[in-house]
């Protein structure tokens, strides 16, 4: 029987919407340009720690954030791929096998436009903080990575927008209200306690002073 069960941790939540947030703070900076590439490195930074607070939790989070509990293989993504199509799909729990893919290719993504940013450089008043320590050579080309795959992330986005349209129109499943709220209306057998709150804080404290002191030295 389907009941009202918290399937997205509070993290997660967090991590979702801060990541919305600055990754459009990171486009419409670099649009802006001038003094606002201040302001669009400042976000890279913040994206590149949220990102990599994702990826640890991911491993040691909650049941549902976890990889190794909703990362599914090649078959599982055909089946379920087939079963789309045929309008005959159940709902998941969390993250369906095509979702999964989603994630992981977000994170990839994000994670080669911020690593890029950090050596790339404008040409006229702004430079990561690692251009420095590579060539000049390098640089461009770390710069050319960063400007087309931030086109491919604004295709990614846009790929997600219109998933999250069809579910709800076509499938008549809302997958944007739980990402606010964490619930979602759905039957399991077994439910696992969350991870404690100060765990994520442990971990997103210590990511940030990684990066901090990354970033200083």
């Amino acid at each position: 029987m389907a009941s009202n069960i918290r399937i997205w941790d509070l993290p997660v939540r967090l991590f979702h919407w801060s990541l919305a947030v600055f990754i459009l703070a990171s486009f419409v900076t670099a649009n802006l340009g001038g003094e606002w590439m201040e302001w669009h490195k400042r976000a890279g930074f913040v994206v590149l720690g949220l990102v990599a607070f994702r990826i640890i939790w991911g491993l040691v989070g909650s049941y549902h954030a976890r990889f190794v509990n909703f990362v599914r293989g090649p078959r599982s993504v055909a089946a379920y791929s087939k079963s789309l199509a045929a309008g005959s799909s159940k709902p998941f729990p969390g993250h369906n096998p095509l979702g999964a893919i989603s994630v992981l290719a977000f994170l990839a993504v994000i994670a080669v436009q911020t690593v890029t940013g950090l050596f790339a450089n404008d040409d006229v008043m702004l430079e990561g903080p690692f251009a420095a320590r590579v060539s000049k050579q390098m640089s461009d080309l770390l710069t050319r990575i960063h400007k087309l795959n931030a086109d491919f992330l604004l295709f990614l986005i846009a790929l997600h927008v219109l998933a999250i349209a069809y579910y709800y129109f076509a499938k008549k499943e809302n997958l944007l209200t739980p990402m606010f709220t964490g619930i979602k209306h759905i039957a399991l057998e077994t439910i696992e306690q969350p991870r404690p709150a100060w765990l994520a804080w442990l971990i997103g404290g210590a990511t940030a002073l990684a990066i901090f002191f990354l970033l200083k030295n």
